[in-house]
């Protein structure tokens, strides 16, 4: 697990110096050592966290007559195989390290060769100086972060958006499109990231850049075709393949552990992985505590078991830091809990697995149909459900115009299409206001040069159209793997576990297992008993039923109580109050909102989180990013003091 940064400037004299910089802003993603390679036209910079090959595997690596060096970031958990078809195709090896096999395999079959037998997550570059030609790809989710500039035939690519910010030809403007959309999901999910002219590159894709020119092809994307496997077949087969996904997850040459929260999704997999240590996090704050359930299994299963608490103070205190790390402003509050569940893990072990990505591969939000829990609804609504399409539709759209009633949302998502309604997991749901900003009230808090016409569901189209045949669970699981999954859960859960020099592995992830669960009829994965269902069976296997029905609770965070607490409101006002507040937002209309949710239910959460967010986020990167540098780029206390002793490789 590593940070990668690189660029093509033929007019950049001292690249080393560019290079170095630019590494050095990532250096908490690679604290194990560094390496670089540059030309005439090109850099390539690398920061290492030692997973395999711990002597051998430092970057970037060569291939034999030195014509073709890479730079990887991620882990290709089936490359031993591939090294040794790449051995019998006459290729020499010089490390043990995943890496090589990617290089060779370049050279053996080409890019779309080479990523159509990987299994893994990866973020590489290829500088081919034969060709003169740069290559690169990201893996087929988006595990692995990679942003790139194009810009007057130069290219800059890196793991993290810091490194850019270090690149001296680099020009700092915010994108102000992405501020309204970033309001109502809690994430920016456009293309283009904060920073103007910088981009996400796709997941599923890889690129070639060459005489200034960049060609991006799709490699992978989800398909979803049902398979003719019974029930209990269908369970067998998940247990068969997601067994042999961990165990090939487990490689590497540290200590590995697990994430373990009360849930089906993390038990599950720590169930196959069977660790010595696994670890949780609570809160100080007794209703959010999922750290004993988890203990409880920790116990019957005889595994290490690692928690604390978070402190209030601690986490409104550390936020700043949280956001920094993210790159971009990111309001999900289940960031919080991440960053001290990596803290604790990084003291015991290097890599870590955890469960992102169950929900949606296997249909586990309630989102996807399961607005209720009232029987009689969901077998009148499973009736309705049967009438053809047309009717379905306008059925739908007379329930959307009655006033509420028990059932009205299950029985509308239900009937209507996902194109019209859907707006992902970026939920308060409610049917006039169903994000946590509309597009008006986003707008109305926003001063003119910020507002636009970007709705949530506007977003989606594109993808709609490519699933429009589907039914609707699967269309809903499309659109969340491209969007919520991609621009939220992925993005948090590397940079904020890297922030603290710690791999996160995700086996859910694997091609393998989305090709599986993508094939499960959806009358497995949600029906009248519940969300997730062929997993929760399936998961019966290995788990105590209770664990195997826990309704899905995410990461749940307090901000509810912290922000009814009279010193988080004033550090939360005093923010808002400042001055460069007012060239973005209403100021009065955010402080008036502020005060309201303060005196009043809390009911306002959701947006004021929003709001502080980015509001820290900006104030890190446009204010005082100076001082944000010196502060924040390093490596985490923790993993200093590994170094130190001498425990980090």
């Amino acid at each position: 697990m590593c940070g990668i940064a690189a660029f093509y400037n033929p007019e950049i004299n001292d690249k080393q110096a560019a290079i170095g910089k630019m590494m050095e802003a990532i250096k908490h993603r690679g604290p194990s050592s560094d390496g670089m390679y540059t030309n005439d036209v090109m850099a390539l910079g690398f920061r290492r966290l030692s997973i395999i090959d711990l002597r051998g595997g430092t970057q970037p690596i060569f291939n034999e007559d030195k014509s073709k060096a890479i730079i990887f970031n991620g882990e290709i958990y089936n490359y031993k195989p591939i090294r040794e078809d790449l051995i019998k195709a006459g290729h020499t090896f010089t490390t043990k390290a995943d890496t090589e096999v990617l290089l060779h395999g370049y050279e053996e079959w080409g890019m779309a060769g080479l990523l159509k037998k990987v299994r893994g997550m990866f973020a590489f570059i290829i500088w081919d100086d034969e060709e003169k030609a740069m290559y690169g790809a990201r893996d087929f989710f988006g595990i692995k972060p990679m942003y790139y500039q194009n810009k007057d035939g130069k290219l800059l690519v890196g793991s993290e958006l810091k490194s850019f910010l270090a690149y001296p030809d680099f020009k700092k403007e915010l994108n102000v499109e992405a501020v309204k959309p970033y309001l109502m999901n809690q994430y920016n999910d456009l293309k283009e990231t904060f920073f103007k002219g910088v981009y996400r590159f796709p997941a599923g894709h890889y690129f070639k850049f060459k005489d200034g020119q960049m060609d991006i092809k799709q490699y992978w994307d989800a398909e979803y075709k049902e398979n003719n496997l019974s029930f209990e077949e269908t369970l067998d087969k998940i247990n068969e393949d997601l067994k042999e996904t961990v165990e090939l997850y487990h490689n590497a040459d540290v200590p590995v552990g697990a994430f373990l929260s009360e849930g089906v999704d993390s038990s599950f997999v720590t169930s196959l992985l069977n660790p010595d240590d696994v670890f949780s996090i609570s809160f100080d704050d007794s209703t959010y505590d999922e750290a004993s359930k988890a203990k409880a299994l920790a116990d019957i299963k005889g595994w290490h078991f690692f928690a604390d608490k978070v402190d209030a103070d601690e986490a409104m205190r550390d936020f700043p830091e949280m956001q920094y790390h993210m790159d971009e402003p990111d309001a999900n509050p289940s960031i919080i809990p991440l960053w001290y569940l990596s803290k604790l893990a990084r003291k015991h072990v290097t890599v870590a697995l955890s469960g992102e990505g169950a929900d949606e591969l296997f249909a586990g939000y309630v989102n996807y149909g399961m607005h209720t829990h009232n029987n009689v609804i969901k077998v009148f609504t499973s009736g309705l459900k049967k009438l053809p399409k047309g009717v379905k539709f306008s059925l739908a759209k007379g329930i959307k115009k009655m006033p509420n009633f028990p059932g009205k949302v299950h029985m509308y998502t239900n009937l209507a299409k996902p194109s019209e309604f859907y707006v992902g997991q970026s939920v308060i749901y409610d049917m006039d206001h169903p994000t946590i900003f509309s597009s008006d009230d986003a707008n109305s808090m926003l001063q003119p040069t910020y507002r636009n016409e970007l709705t949530t569901n506007g977003l989606y189209q594109e993808d709609f159209k490519k699933v429009k045949d589907l039914d609707n669970v699967k269309q809903m699981q499309y659109i969340d793997l491209h969007h919520f999954m991609l621009n939220d859960i992925l993005q948090k859960a590397d940079k904020i576990s890297m922030a603290h020099s710690l791999e996160l592995r995700v086996p859910y992830l694997d091609k393998k297992i989305a090709e599986l669960a993508n094939s499960i009829p959806t009358k497995y994965l949600v029906n009248k008993h519940d969300t997730k269902y062929a997993l929760r069976k399936a998961s019966e296997r290995v788990l105590p039923e209770e664990w195997a029905k826990r309704p899905k609770l995410g990461f749940p965070t307090p901000i509810k109580q912290w922000l009814k607490e009279e010193r988080f409101y004033k550090q939360v006002r005093q923010l808002f109050c400042e001055d460069f507040v007012n060239e973005i937002f209403e100021q009065e209309k955010i402080i008036d909102l502020l005060d309201k949710n303060f005196k009043g239910d809390g009911s306002h959460r959701r947006q004021i989180w929003a709001i502080y967010t980015f509001l820290v986020w900006y104030k890190l990167y446009f204010i005082d990013y100076e001082e944000t540098v010196k502060k924040y780029q390093h490596v985490q206390p923790e993993v200093a003091a590994l170094i130190e002793q001498g425990k980090l490789v």
